[in-house]
């Protein structure tokens, strides 16, 4: 009886989240209600009430969990580094990874949506840098500083590389989507092409 219960919490949770960040995405959170949230969920408003609290609560809960999400994505993507023995060919794919799992239509719209609702939730900036490219960073500068200890970097200080490494890669991209449209989210082979050459750029400075 407990697993069923579990079970049915678990689907009941994953429908209002699915319904929220729909309407969120598309309406901003002024613009949804949690009647409409219920309505697109195909439950009660009360029983949303009772798994998630109120709207404010929710609208956290959604940009955490896709935020969240992102950087699991890829952390589950990456081959350890201690077992690496190119860093070149190691940051080409993560690179690669990093824009197909960041740079997509659902990621672009919750990056305008938190700029969007900034004023009113303070907070949903700090937590999407945290969660993302914070995330991303700080992962970075642990392989970093392990590609130093194996003498495949050169880094002196990881934590800058890093930072240097995830904005060369990823600024570009995620601005022109994010000004000019979702139409400018590059294909497979721009991925490709853009992340070889933020490597090559990055290795002149930090290969051994």
């Amino acid at each position: 009886m407990a697993d069923r219960t579990t079970t049915r919490t678990a689907r009941t949770k994953s429908a209002i989240f699915g319904a929220a960040e729909k309407l969120f995405l598309d309406h901003g959170y002024t613009g949804t209600s949690m009647d409409a949230v219920a309505e697109l969920a195909g439950i009660t408003k009360q029983t949303v009430y009772s798994h998630v609290g109120d709207k404010e609560s929710l609208f956290l809960e959604v940009v955490d969990r896709m935020t969240g999400g992102a950087g699991d994505s890829l952390a589950a993507r990456m081959v350890p580094p201690a077992t690496v023995s190119s860093a070149e060919a190691y940051l080409v794919e993560f690179a690669e990874q990093q824009l197909e799992i960041v740079l997509t239509p659902r990621l672009m719209k919750l990056r305008r949506m938190v700029i969007g609702e900034h004023a009113r939730f303070p907070a949903l900036g700090q937590m999407l840098h945290r969660r993302g490219p914070g995330r991303s960073i700080a992962r970075l500068a642990e392989v970093f500083e392990t590609f130093a200890q194996r003498g495949l970097l050169k880094t002196g200080d990881a934590r800058r590389a890093a930072v240097y490494f995830n904005w060369l890669v990823m600024g570009e991209p995620t601005n022109d989507a994010m000004l000019l449209g979702d139409d400018l989210l590059p294909g497979n082979a721009a991925r490709r092409a853009h992340a070889e050459e933020c490597v090559r750029i990055f290795m002149a400075a930090y290969g051994s």
